[in-house]
């Protein structure tokens, strides 16, 4: 039997997991990846840091397939959608706890693309893509960082 990509799955409970522990949730994103809707201004070395705090985004939905918000961006808001296949970690902005995907293990199911959700709404608050990229996005086998 061949099984869906959990990534989803995975985001939604770590997402739980940082709330829970009051920290502020950022998502990593491949910005160049097929389907991938964020504001390219915003884009660094071919990704994007999303803080997507309750605060700070609308209409957040953790889908099995991909995660769709509202948000503002220099005042202007925007509607986000990032396929599954282009989330390359979740993590605490406080501790940088979390957890960073191989950017290769699910390319497979980027070529087919996903369903995606329309939003709508608005903030007050801008992410901040000012966050370093993690380290494991690098081509090859995934590195661990002990984080204590």
């Amino acid at each position: 039997m061949k099984m869906t990509p959990n990534r989803g799955y995975v985001c939604r409970a770590i997402y739980d997991w940082i709330l829970d522990n009051e920290a502020t949730p950022y998502l990593y994103v491949n910005a160049l990846a097929k389907d991938v809707e964020v504001p390219q201004e915003y884009v660094s070395k071919g990704q994007i840091v999303l803080n997507i705090a309750p605060s700070a985004v609308q209409n957040l939905v953790l889908h099995n397939d991909g995660i769709s918000f509202s948000a503002r961006f220099g005042g202007i808001p925007r509607t986000i959608w990032v396929p599954v296949w282009a989330i390359l970690g979740l993590v605490a902005q406080e501790t940088n706890e979390g957890i960073f995907f191989d950017p290769q293990e699910i390319e497979p199911y980027a070529l087919g693309g996903g369903p995606r959700s329309e939003n709508n709404g608005e903030n007050n608050e801008d992410p901040d893509p000012s966050s370093p990229p993690p380290s494991s996005t690098t081509k090859g086998r995934p590195s661990l960082k002990v984080v204590k």
